[in-house]
C-alpha cells in the first residue's frame, strides 16, 4: 500500500504544470520557425525515446501490455488531436489566452459524463459550463487580440481533449498509467514522423533548436511522470482544482518568454474559466467521494 504525502504530491502536481507551460511556451516558439507536424513529432519521438531509456530496462514488454489496446490507441489519437490543435492554435494567439479557453475542456467532461458514463450532472454543473463559456467570449471578444482561426483550433483541442480526458476516466480502471503513456508517445511518434517527408525539406535544424525539441519532448514526458507520481501522494480532490496553476504559469512565461501581457478583459475572462472549473471540479469530486461512501455502508 503507498503511504500518501498530500504536501508532496502537491508539488508534484505543481511542478508537473509548469513543465507542461514549459512545452507550450517552447513550441508556441518553434511556431516561427517550423511546421506544427514537424514539432509534433519530434515531441513524441524524444517522448518515446527516454520512456525507452528509462523504462524499458526494468518494465520490458509490460509497457505494451493492454487488454483494450484499440480503445487506448483512440485514446493516444485524441491526445495527437489535441497537440495539432494547440500547436495551431498558438501559431496566431498568446499563450495565456489559448491556455484558459483550452482549460474548458474538464468542465465539457462533466458534461459528457452524463450521457457516456452513466454520472449525474447537476444543474450547478451546467450553470459552471455557461459561465465558462461566457469567460471564453471575454477572452476571445471581437477587437481582442485572439485570432478567428486560433480560436476555432483552441476549441477543436476542446473537444480532442474532453475525449481524451474521458478515455482516460474509462481505460484506468483496466490499463496501466505507463502503458498508456508509452502507446501515446509511440502513436504520435510514427504518425506524425510520417508527414515529415511532406512537412521538412530543410537542412538539420541549428544545435540550440535541438536543445527545444528536446525541452519539449522532455518536459511533456516528465510532466505526465509527475502527473502520475501527484495522484499516488495525494488525493485527486487535492489535485484537480489545481490544474489552473497552469494558467498562472503560461500567463507569466508569456510575459517572461513574448512579452504578452493579457488585457483587462482577457484576465477577467481566464479568472471566470478558472473559477468555474475549480468550482465544477471541487463538487464533483465530493459528490464521488459521498458517492463511494454510500456505497461502502452499503450491508
Amino acid at each position: 500500500m503507498t503511504t500518501q504525502h498530500p504536501l508532496g504530491g502537491v508539488l508534484l502536481f505543481v511542478c508537473g504544470l509548469f513543465l507542461f507551460a514549459c512545452m507550450d511556451t517552447t513550441v508556441k516558439y518553434l511556431t516561427a520557425f517550423y511546421p506544427v507536424p514537424v514539432i509534433a513529432a519530434l515531441r513524441y519521438i524524444v517522448h518515446a525515446l527516454l520512456m525507452l531509456a528509462l523504462l524499458a530496462p526494468t518494465q520490458g514488454r509490460q509497457l505494451l501490455q493492454t487488454t483494450r489496446t484499440g480503445w487506448v490507441l483512440v485514446r493516444a489519437a485524441c491526445l495527437a488531436g489535441a497537440t495539432i490543435c494547440m500547436g495551431m492554435a498558438l501559431t496566431t494567439m498568446p499563450l495565456a489566452e489559448t491556455t484558459a479557453i483550452v482549460f474548458l475542456s474538464p468542465l465539457v467532461v462533466v458534461l459528457l459524463a452524463g450521457p457516456l458514463l452513466g454520472e449525474k450532472v447537476a444543474l450547478s454543473d451546467w450553470v459552471g459550463a455557461v459561465v465558462g463559456c461566457a469567460g471564453i467570449l471575454l477572452i476571445a471578444r471581437p477587437g481582442g487580440v485572439v485570432d478567428l482561426t486560433g480560436i476555432l483550433f483552441a476549441l477543436g483541442a476542446i473537444c480532442v481533449m474532453a475525449a481524451y480526458q474521458i478515455l482516460s476516466r474509462v481505460l484506468a480502471t483496466t490499463e496501466r498509467t505507463i502503458s498508456m503513456l508509452f502507446y501515446s508517445a509511440l502513436f504520435g511518434s510514427v504518425v506524425f514522423g510520417l508527414t515529415l517527408p511532406w512537412y521538412w525539406d530543410g537542412p538539420l535544424p541549428p544545435p540550440e533548436h535541438l536543445l527545444l525539441f528536446l525541452v519539449v519532448g522532455a518536459s511533456g514526458g516528465l510532466g505526465h511522470f509527475l502527473f502520475t507520481a501527484a495522484y499516488r501522494q495525494a488525493p485527486a480532490s487535492a489535485l484537480a482544482p489545481l490544474m489552473y496553476v497552469q494558467l498562472v504559469w503560461a500567463g507569466l512565461l508569456g510575459w517572461l518568454v513574448f512579452s504578452h501581457i493579457p488585457d483587462g478583459l482577457a484576465i477577467l475572462g481566464m479568472s471566470v474559466v478558472a473559477a468555474c472549473g475549480i468550482a465544477v471540479s471541487v463538487k464533483s469530486h465530493r459528490a464521488r467521494r459521498k458517492a463511494a461512501a454510500a456505497v461502502d455502508m452499503e450491508p
